[in-house]
């Protein structure tokens, strides 16, 4: 396809925010009677869903400590409902298993939950924990769990037939998708982009959505926006911060048979994220691997046959400046998991249900992990810099957060989003910061 010279949307990026928001602006302004699809354009330097939506793990979940977290996951799972066949989206449930030291943090999630009617059962103490947990997998074995929030919404979706089932959806409004199209700048005029710059000539627009996953930061730079930000902490002490670092994501796949995870009626088990204080031994030799706090999720994978999930990321030392993106996902030689992630990972599953011991020997030994894009306080920037570009930074939330794009077009069109409102980039100088949990996951 011939790269137009001008079009009024420009969006970039060919993932779950790029496409989500293509899809639902065409939509919007079919509506309001301002345009159609055929007035966006959708590029990206690779491929549909070459990026990290193309390898997400696709957990959906509502399982958020933050209150605008929570109601933003709300509305994106109704998205995912919205079309589970098109978006290849499985409502099997989720589960967070927590020992007593997130007790306030997990309480408060399922009150809120409950206030925002968002279906969940909450089991406290050890011995109701254990028999709930045994009710659905008589093997169940893990030690020190003392709280079980099971989500009766939200399950996992197939993360490239997804991305496709977007990107069919977007193109049947009259969206025009380029790809094998690198951004390599922007021009300015009168502070606004008036147009973007690619390896395969110039683009003139009105408007630009960057919607690119770990990729923004290189996007953030060539809009001339700061490296270095001042954030005002809770106790009104500013620190200057890189805007961006990088996380390791460690997620692997067990070559079992799916169905070995089914429950005790042999339904699709919920995806289950376990949080343990609990010593975790090696399910090789058992020695100790860890004493500290330590956490993992999985869920069967029917794509490619397994068990597939993964655990904590860790922060990528390296200055953010160069950290090298691409090769991205696997395969990159510097960012993907090795042999302490399977035996951490495997040995974490055998410590939470029997079928898994000495199932190590079939980790499925290939490339897999990436790395994700963060801001300062792990958390999403939903915002628009130099007057007329959309930045959509999803700090490595973004898979399950479909109706991100549903709210963007809103606002593109007008509308104002009290949902989004609460992930502006002034929220950094104004000390309006997310709270932050005891789980050992930064995105949690």
């Amino acid at each position: 396809m011939a790269l137009p010279s001008r079009c009024k949307y420009l969006i970039i990026g060919a993932g779950v925010h790029g496409l989500s928001t293509a899809y639902h602006l065409a939509l919007e302004l079919k509506a309001r009677g301002k345009g159609s699809g055929a007035d966006i354009l959708v590029v990206d330097k690779t491929a549909i869903a070459a990026g990290a939506s193309g390898i997400a793990c696709g957990v959906i979940r509502n399982n958020y400590f933050q209150p605008a977290m929570r109601e933003l996951m709300a509305h994106s799972v109704e998205v995912w409902e919205s079309d589970p066949k098109a978006y290849s989206y499985h409502s099997v449930g989720y589960m967070q298993i927590s020992p007593e030291a997130m007790h306030e943090d997990v309480a408060s999630i399922a009150e809120q939950q409950k206030a925002i009617g968002y279906e969940s059962v909450f089991i406290e103490g050890a011995a109701d924990c254990d028999r709930y947990m045994k009710d659905i997998f008589s093997d169940w074995q893990a030690k020190g769990v003392a709280l079980v929030l099971h989500e009766k919404r939200g399950g996992y979706a197939n993360n490239k037939a997804s991305i496709y089932g977007l990107a069919g959806k977007a193109e049947s409004e009259g969206v025009r998708i380029i790809t094998g199209v690198k951004v390599t700048g922007f021009r300015l005029s009168g502070g606004a982009v008036s147009a973007v710059e690619t390896d395969r000539g110039v683009i003139e627009t009105d408007y630009v959505v960057v919607g690119c996953g770990p990729w923004v930061k290189s996007i953030w730079d060539m809009l001339g926006l700061p490296k270095q930000i001042s954030v005002k902490g809770r106790d009104g002490r500013c620190e200057t911060v890189p805007m961006w670092t990088f996380w390791c994501l460690e997620e692997g796949t067990l070559g079992v048979d799916p169905n070995l995870q089914k429950t005790n009626d042999g339904e699709m088990p919920p995806v289950i994220h376990v949080d343990s204080e609990a010593p975790l031994d090696s399910d090789v030799d058992g020695a100790l691997i860890t004493d500290k706090m330590w956490g993992i999720y999985y869920k069967p994978d029917f794509n490619f046959g397994g068990i597939q999930g993964g655990a904590m990321p860790y922060r990528v030392e390296t200055d953010p400046d160069d950290v090298q993106v691409d090769p991205y996902g696997p395969e990159s030689p510097d960012f993907v998991v090795g042999d302490d992630f399977a035996h951490m990972w495997c040995s974490a599953l055998a410590h939470c249900q029997k079928r898994f011991e000495g199932q190590i020997g079939r980790y499925k030994n290939e490339p897999s992990g990436g790395i994700g894009a963060f801001a300062p306080d792990s958390f999403p920037v939903f915002d628009v810099f130099r007057q007329n570009c959309y930045l959509i930074a999803d700090s490595n939330h973004g898979y399950k957060m479909i109706g991100v794009g549903k709210l963007v077009a809103e606002e593109i069109c007008g509308q104002p989003s009290r949902l989004l409102e609460p992930f502006r980039f002034a929220r950094y100088a104004e000390g309006k910061l997310h709270p932050v949990s005891h789980s050992p996951f930064p995105w949690s």
